[in-house]
């Protein structure tokens, strides 16, 4: 790849990646207004561990589907097509998104009659028919996300990645609006769950719309699909081990929801003995999950989602192939190593701050609770967004398998290490497992790629020193912000408590961001869209 060539890639993902984590900053800020408002409806009770298991279906399928598995099967296929076969191209659109309209429809419709079964003939205690009846409300937007989900990698594709990103927007808004109303007039925050539930649901219709109306134009829909059915069949096939690979963090939080919802939905105890949980458990594991979702949410899978239609392009490439990936790597690292760090410091005046002071919310025991979940979770945030970026690596060589069999034995790993150590970190040994079984899914992973798709190590002396400085930068992060926590007393107000809060954070950027204004990073370059060879005076 020559200079040009090379400047030209460069500013194309730096453009892409401000587009997708610019929207999808929009969109976590709602996301956190969001839960700013159920958190103040549900709490840290029961009925807040019943909304968040019920919830937590929805957003499985949407970061699996809209994030991950189906747009990394689906867009290196289309990406091909459109460029030399659009009318096949949209053959394939139109009988894939039929054939999975059809197939989550069935899917759908069973779980909701099993049940069904399961609140006709064995109830159970009143926490559980909530959470049950919660989880038929917001299964419907499975098929529905599924459908959007395709649309979203078809913009893609065609290099429109700003409505797809704004699509959970229109999640967030609905149920906000839903909400807020349970702040005039009151009530039973139970009764409240249903229509916020109902909310998700009515979201997945209007994404749907949504994307449709993006891509108005560009595709022409037809019935006259029956030359694609070979390429449709093959491209489902390989989205199952994709969906592995690729879901492997959204598999996990999955299994720390069933596990932390044993109290509610089984009860206290376990072979006789106590269960190491209690029934408010999910409410602090949801919440603060979704704080550490939130730079990965707008950053880290940004950068995989920019990287993965070049990767796929330049997969008969050796060379531009290997310099794409180590864009990328450069670029998860530039932003992911000082999110972790300052997640790390802040972590229990950030849950403070936001679940607790005004309205209901936290206890402080919620809050003490959460500031543990976060800390291990947040813990590999850096992880998470390399495994995004190594498995989408992957899936644009053609190699479905690999990320598969890495990803099954993390799963696997994951679930012995929740089983073990919820005796002795009770929830916060969910986060711990997570991070854990992160870093070492990246590993593998990066090892595998070394084999398997570049032949050499992605850390050349250029990456190498440019990762080096950014752990240094991030633990300056941490050393700056911290030290002003430590030198201001937590305050008795919230409105205080806020400001040192907002002080911390700011004080972080600041120094991360002279950082990389005085070492001319080519990272900071490339998000800020300036040319490769301007420099930082200009």
């Amino acid at each position: 790849m020559n200079a040009a060539e090379r400047e030209h890639a460069d500013a194309t993902m730096g453009r892409d990646t401000r587009t997708v984590a610019g929207l999808t900053l929009g969109s976590r800020v709602l996301g956190l207004a969001r839960d700013l408002v159920t958190v103040r409806v549900f709490g840290d009770t029961a009925v807040g561990s019943a909304f968040a298991a019920a919830f937590a279906i929805p957003n499985m399928f949407r970061r699996l589907f809209g994030e991950g598995a189906l747009s990394a099967a689906f867009i290196p296929e289309y990406t091909r097509l459109a460029d030399d076969d659009p009318d096949r191209a949209d053959k394939l659109a139109s009988l894939v998104i039929g054939m999975l309209a059809l197939i989550t429809g069935a899917i759908t419709a069973l779980l909701m009659l099993g049940i069904l079964a399961v609140l006709l003939l064995a109830p159970g205690s009143d926490e559980r028919v909530l959470s049950l009846r919660l989880v038929m409300i917001c299964l419907p937007f499975m098929p529905l996300i599924c459908v959007a989900a395709i649309l979203g990698g078809m913009l893609q594709a065609r290099g429109r990645f700003g409505p797809w990103a704004a699509a959970p927007i229109i999640l967030n808004v609905c149920i906000i609006a839903v909400s807020a109303p349970y702040f005039v007039l009151g009530g039973d925050p139970a009764a409240w769950a249903y229509p916020i539930a109902a909310a998700a649901t009515v979201s997945g219709v209007l994404q749907v719309l949504w994307s449709l109306w993006a891509l108005r134009g560009m595709v022409r829909w037809t019935r006259a699909v029956s030359d694609v059915h070979g390429q449709a069949r093959a491209m489902l096939r390989r989205m199952v081990p994709v969906l592995i690979g690729l879901g492997t963090l959204q598999l996990n939080a999955f299994m720390d929801t069933l596990i932390a919802m044993w109290p509610n939905w089984v009860g206290p105890t376990v072979a006789g003995y106590d269960y190491p949980l209690d029934e408010r458990a999910n409410a602090v594991l949801f919440y603060a999950q979704r704080l550490y979702q939130f730079p990965l949410g707008v950053f880290g899978i940004a950068v995989a989602t920019a990287a993965f239609p070049m990767l796929a392009r330049h997969a008969g490439d050796p060379a531009r192939f290997v310099a794409t990936l180590r864009r990328g790597l450069r670029l998860s690292l530039f932003i992911a190593l000082p999110a972790t760090v300052g997640l790390l410091v802040v972590r229990e005046p950030l849950v403070g701050t936001l679940y607790s002071g005004i309205g209901d919310g936290f206890s402080d025991e919620g809050v003490r609770r959460a500031g543990l979940v976060l800390l291990g979770y947040a813990a590999a945030v850096w992880a998470y967004s390399l495994n995004q970026l190594y498995t989408r690596a992957f899936y644009a060589a053609g190699d479905t398998a690999t990320p598969m069999r890495i990803a099954v034995s993390m799963v696997g790993f994951n679930l012995t290490l929740n089983c073990v150590l919820i005796w002795f970190l009770a929830e916060a040994g969910l986060a711990w497992s997570t991070a854990i079984s992160a870093t070492l899914q990246t590993w593998l992973l990066a090892r595998a790629a070394r084999r398997r798709l570049v032949g050499e190590s992605l850390l050349d002396a250029e990456t190498g020193r440019s990762v080096l400085g950014h752990i240094a930068a991030a633990l300056a992060v941490g050393a700056a912000t911290g030290g002003l926590l430590l030198a201001w007393a937590p305050p008795e107000s919230w409105a205080w408590g806020a400001v040192r809060l907002a002080a911390a954070v700011g004080l972080g950027m600041a120094v991360y961001a002279g950082q990389a204004r005085v070492r001319r990073l080519a990272e900071l370059r490339w998000l800020l869209g300036r040319s490769v060879g301007n420099t930082m005076a200009h």
